[in-house]
């Protein structure tokens, strides 16, 4: 009987193993796939006006909120979907049905005709809407006051 003598202890490997980096990078491919379209903003993609002294809507960023948004040319739509001034009250109308809680808000474009935001938010109205929201920016160039302080600063 022979006796091989093997010498694999003094034997260095320098293959890198890539199989748990393509796992972990799978998982975050399968994260990034999920996240994303949640982050997309609701409505229309407008230039909202600016305020400086906006109140929280914590309301608006849920996800079975209703927004009614205004771009710049006067074209109007419910969540994504394009509709026209004629199917706003009905289409409110029947997504309030089945709600409690009676809140439109309404985006429009800092730029659209003041007359279109009007006809928007009263055909809301008419809807039996309890609250419209008015959806808007908060200006970068002012410091939030303080909860004690009425004073603003500017930057």
């Amino acid at each position: 009987m022979a006796i091989i003598d093997k010498d694999e202890g003094n034997k260095v490997t320098s293959d890198i193993n890539v199989t748990p980096m393509v796992d972990v990078m799978l998982v975050l491919l399968i994260i990034f796939m999920v996240v994303t379209p949640l982050m997309q903003p609701h409505g229309p993609p407008v230039d909202m006006a600016k305020s400086r002294n906006p109140v929280t809507m914590p309301d608006a960023g849920k996800d079975d909120s209703i927004i009614v948004g205004v771009s710049r040319d006067g074209t109007i739509y419910l969540g994504s979907d394009r509709i026209t001034m004629d199917e706003l009250a009905v289409k409110v109308k029947d997504k309030l049905d089945r709600r409690l809680d009676k809140l439109v808000f309404v985006k429009t474009d800092a730029h659209a005709r003041y007359g279109v935001v009007v006809e928007v938010v009263d055909s809301i109205r008419s809807a039996s809407v309890d609250e419209v929201g008015l959806l808007t920016e908060q200006d970068r160039h002012v410091i939030p006051p303080s909860p004690h302080s009425d004073a603003h600063q500017e930057i």
